[in-house]
């Protein structure tokens, strides 16, 4: 109180500042003196520091920084300068920051490794600064995009509960996940169709990762995402299941709302008219014994390639299988559900075919794929032509990834150009010399990998559909391991090249333009 009076603040004034900022959470540290903010950030890795211009600019600031504090300790530090003391002012000098050049008199900088990273431009709401420092290289959240005004955000299973009643209008509700790549596709086409059928219908999103919506997840039978639920006055009727919709499917869709086709179910192969002999991991090793010459197709119900071969191989089956003086007999096994011999014979692509003599395996026939190559073969068993080497096995400066490894490689890294691609395909083949040739020239640069997932091989392929993957090569955009956007420039050296290059450009533009700004 007596500093009230010393500084000629208004008495009542100056008390009510002074209670004010007792509210500030003792988890903000108060930084005077450029030695312990050199120190802070040598120790902390993730700091969000406010500059205001006096003691009280920064109030309205401070009480939500204080909120987000306590909810990302641990994670992340939050601190203040007051550039309006003494000490301060020295401080703001020394790291050229000048709060008063902001609306309101408070300005707020993020500091990464010890070093400026960014202003924090995103909105002044709890949710979204917890967002920014749980992940301050990560994209914005959904809401905060100015085009997605028109859709309704839902956070808390309270608000979904209120909203289904008591809207009027029928509701379509997009539950989604962060990470998901085909919910990232699809949010600009729901946000689109909300904005377009604004007033007759109520479109809403709502992040339904987090473990604590399991109830919500279980109740509307949400197995993926995205999962769209179209709700008449509160009541649950229909799921929306075009995840290759335009805003203009989406709209009329929601003219006449209809639940979606009931495919028939698969017959499994096992269980359908062929004469292939379909393999357990029980039966395998005694069947092998009875016959001495077996070909067998590794397969995977899901496998598309499978399902092409399938016909050609169940033709081979009727003339070999039925032949009483055939050379050998055709059998199947589904290496996803019998997996003792799938990994015993180290299965990790589909479909593989092998040729079994006396029970010894002899051959892995890659090019087996048509009835007349099947029985050519069987009548005259040789071994294959030696494997063309895999691009995985040419040495390269791509980095190849798989599930196990994938989100640790591109954390580590600023930009990351990843490709998706299945060995077969032809177009990927024609990439993949342009996209080492981009890889070789960024070699040094340890902020920057060109990366490929081959999506055949063993788990990758859960990968490449949580990455959003729906064709062949697919070029997918990742900083610090979060996804950016489809690359869908040039396939050549030029593409690839230009790609990166704008990037890095881009990045030294921000680095000295938060430069002359310090």
């Amino acid at each position: 109180i007596a500093r009230c009076w010393y500084h000629h603040h208004p008495f009542p004034v100056c008390v009510l500042s002074l209670l004010e900022a007792v509210k500030v959470s003792p988890l903000i540290e108060k930084v005077n003196e450029h030695k312990d903010f050199k120190k802070l950030l040598r120790t902390r890795t993730n700091v969000l520091v406010l500059y205001t211009k006096t003691a009280t600019s920064g109030d309205s600031h401070l009480k939500l920084l204080s909120d987000v504090a306590q909810t990302v300790k641990g994670q992340g530090t939050i601190a203040w300068v007051n550039c309006g003391d003494s000490e301060g002012r020295k401080l703001c000098k020394k790291v050229k920051v000048d709060p008063s050049s902001k609306h309101g008199g408070a300005k707020l900088l993020h500091y990464k490794d010890g070093t400026f990273h960014t202003e924090y431009n995103r909105p002044a709401t709890f949710k979204s600064m917890v967002a920014f420092l749980k992940d301050p290289s990560g994209p914005p959240l959904w809401e905060e995009n100015p085009e997605a005004k028109d859709v309704i955000h839902i956070e808390t299973e309270k608000d979904f509960r209120k909203l289904l009643k008591k809207e009027e209008r029928p509701v379509l509700m997009m539950f989604y996940a962060p990470w998901c790549g085909v919910c990232k596709r699809m949010q600009p086409i729901f946000q689109q169709a909300a904005t377009e059928t604004k007033g007759k219908y109520a479109l809403a999103g709502m992040n339904l990762h987090p473990a604590e919506f399991d109830g919500l997840k279980e109740e509307y039978n949400v197995k993926g995402y995205p999962t769209f639920c179209y709700f008449e006055k509160g009541k649950f009727l229909h799921h929306y299941e075009n995840y290759g919709a335009t805003a203009k499917d989406i709209a009329d869709w929601l003219k006449n709302p209809q639940p979606p086709q009931v495919k028939a179910p698969e017959v499994p192969w096992s269980e359908s008219d062929s004469s292939v002999y379909h393999l357990t991991d029980e039966s395998f090793d005694s069947f092998l014994k009875d016959h001495p010459a077996v070909l067998v197709m590794f397969y995977a119900p899901w496998c598309g390639h499978c399902k092409k071969m399938k016909p050609a191989y169940d033709e081979a089956a009727e003339i070999l299988n039925k032949g009483s003086d055939s050379p050998g007999v055709l059998a199947a096994m589904d290496a996803t559900v019998h997996k003792a011999v799938g990994d015993r014979f180290k299965i990790s692509g589909f479909p593989t075919v092998k040729y079994f003599e006396n029970g010894e395996e002899k051959y892995t026939l890659p090019q087996l794929r048509s009835k007349e190559k099947i029985l050519e073969f069987m009548h005259n068993p040789e071994a294959p032509p030696p494997p063309e080497q895999s691009w995985e096995e040419k040495p390269s400066s791509v980095s190849h990834l798989g599930l196990e490894d994938f989100r640790e490689t591109l954390k580590k890294k600023k930009h990351a150009l990843v490709m998706f691609y299945a060995p077969w395909c032809p177009h990927c083949k024609s990439a993949v010399p342009h996209f080492t040739t981009a890889a070789e020239l960024f070699k040094d640069d340890r902020k920057i990998v060109y990366a490929a997932v081959d999506c055949t091989k063993g788990q990758n392929h859960d990968l490449c559909k949580q990455e959003g993957v729906e064709g062949y090569p697919t070029f997918n955009h990742y900083n610090y391991g979060k996804f950016v956007e489809k690359y869908n420039g040039d396939r050549g050296e030029v593409g690839f090249i230009g790609f990166m290059r704008s990037l890095r450009g881009r990045d030294q533009e921000k680095v000295v333009k938060k430069k002359e700004e310090l």
